[in-house]
């Protein structure tokens, strides 16, 4: 898997290198959609702050709508769908 993901990225900055700012926002808002494994999701607006952990599962993009969707766990377990701005949500890869 990270042999992978070293190999996706490196193809993805060579493809980069010749695309405009915004073909390359659409191309990253596009790589998040099949990558599975475990992220953290942070919505940031003003001084609201909402983060997530997703383990073993993936972040999909909707970019023509502009929004990132997955589904989380809440504190008893149970899986809730959870839909933010792509604008205004950073996603971390962790271990």
């Amino acid at each position: 898997m990270r042999l992978l993901f070293i190999a996706i990225i490196t193809f993805t900055i060579t493809l980069l290198s010749g695309c405009s700012e915004e073909q390359q926002n659409k191309l990253s808002r596009l790589g998040v959609t099949w990558l599975e494994g475990n992220y953290k999701v942070t919505f940031a607006e003003g001084s609201h702050v909402k983060s997530w952990t997703i383990i073993d599962s993936k972040v999909t993009s909707e970019a023509q709508k502009g929004y990132y969707y997955f589904w989380a766990l809440d504190e008893n377990g149970k899986k809730y769908y959870v839909q933010t701005p792509i604008m205004r949500t950073y996603i971390e890869e962790i271990n």
